[in-house]
């Protein structure tokens, strides 16, 4: 048996997330697809054999990637290059495979990932342009030096309760941010996320937060407050998954090759 590290770029917005859920959406006949069903139908139709994926971890309704990973078994020797031409022919035109790699039976896709990098966008104009595309459109101005400021105030590691959704099994709560910055291009601003792990929600919460804050001109250290009172009622609305992707799935080495710039170089 083999063992195969992927890796998927999707627009998430016509789908209901990274992982596979319920065939049906409560009090619906509406069916329920998600980038697993797809990614495993194409896989399974090639090898002629039932495949299951293990994603390196979720990503919500209305998310997107541009370096997902999953892991998978399969009994057939690959040829990397021609297995990605023939599922990328199978696959819808808003999921595509960039990369294929044999990788050990210890590797686990989301067991061994060591961070993870996500990257929010935001417009800051007065009027949409219809060039904009998988960003919010923020009306008011933004300060990036305060925005900045208040989001040093996550790095390191916190219970970071304040910004985790409670519609999760999952009791984790503290998480190690390494990074957690906003840069200015023109009028786009880029918010970059890279922590060890992300909670239910965590990184709309936080960015919810942040604009709720410039909106209201607060000092910085209110994030600090927030994170502090370990208390989901203290910030910001959810917002939108439109301007949020996955840039990255981070590990230490894949077969003994330092891999943290490029998975498959």
């Amino acid at each position: 048996m083999q063992r195969y590290l992927i890796e998927i770029e999707y627009i998430g917005t016509s789908y209901a997330g990274s992982q596979k859920q319920p065939k049906k959406m409560p009090n619906s006949n509406k069916p329920v697809i998600t980038i697993q069903d797809e990614l495993e139908k194409a896989i399974s139709t090639l090898t002629k054999t039932k495949i299951k994926t293990i994603f390196s971890g979720r990503t919500d309704a209305g998310v997107h990637a541009k370096g997902q990973t999953a892991h998978f078994d399969t009994e057939l020797e690959l040829n990397p290059s021609k297995f990605i031409n023939s599922l990328n022919g199978l696959l819808p035109n808003t999921i595509s495979v960039k990369g294929l790699k044999k990788v050990e039976k210890s590797f686990h896709a989301q067991k061994s990932a060591v961070a993870r990098h996500y990257r929010y966008v935001i417009a800051n104009r007065l009027q949409r342009s219809c060039w904009d595309e998988h960003c919010l459109l923020v009306r008011y101005p933004l300060d990036i030096e305060r925005m900045n400021k208040s989001l040093s105030y996550l790095l390191g590691e916190h219970d970071f309760s304040a910004f985790k959704k409670s519609r999760t099994t999952n009791p984790a709560k503290v998480c190690k941010m390494y990074k957690a910055q906003a840069v200015k291009q023109g009028d786009y601003i880029y918010i970059d996320f890279v922590a060890d792990r992300f909670l239910y929600n965590m990184i709309r919460l936080i960015v919810g937060t942040l604009l709720w804050m410039e909106r209201n001109s607060f000092n910085p250290e209110v994030m600090k407050e927030i994170l502090d009172s370990k208390d989901i009622t203290k910030a910001g609305s959810t917002i939108s998954p439109e301007g949020l992707t996955l840039i990255q799935v981070i590990y230490n080495n894949i077969n003994g090759e330092k891999a943290h710039e490029n998975l498959f170089s």
